[in-house]
């Protein structure tokens, strides 16, 4: 992943928002279980970097809402991944405008995300059709700046 000038600033905000994504504002406790409650067991994140195209900012940001979240969510309801959140850069600076964390407990999530996410989407829209239409769509709306994968401090 490439950022130019604020690519070390970028990686920190990415790291210290992965924590953030997690839970409690940092404060640290564990359960009975031995499983931290400010990570729900979560040990990594995966966060993608996205950039709205010119002037589609706000219709980018609906389509999350909209066709994203509900992929989401499904993927979740199945085990995909702990949480995810969207971050959106107020920053006109920063190569991107939208961040999203995805928690994961191990590396075997993570190895399945895509997959998982794919499978959420095929069964919220079997037509392949309307899927590739929708795939489409989003590409006229955004590009990918990129993705890292960061371990979660405890």
């Amino acid at each position: 992943m490439r950022f130019g000038r604020s690519g070390n600033a970028l990686i920190v905000l990415a790291l210290a928002l992965a924590g953030c994504a997690t839970g409690n504002g940092g404060q640290g406790s564990t359960s009975a279980s031995g499983i931290d409650a400010r990570t729900n067991g979560a040990t990594l994140a995966q966060i993608f970097f996205w950039r709205a195209k010119p002037g589609k900012l706000e219709e980018y940001t609906r389509y999350i809402r909209e066709r994203a979240e509900p992929i989401d969510a499904e993927a979740q309801r199945s085990g995909a991944f702990v949480s995810v959140t969207t971050y959106m850069a107020s920053d006109t600076t920063v190569p991107w405008t939208h961040m999203r964390v995805f928690t994961l407990r191990d590396s075997t999530q993570l190895r399945g995300l895509s997959e998982a996410l794919t499978a959420a989407g095929v069964r919220l829209e079997p037509d392949s059709v309307k899927r590739r239409q929708q795939s489409e769509y989003s590409a006229t709306l955004r590009d990918r700046v990129g993705a890292i994968v960061v371990e979660l401090v405890r």
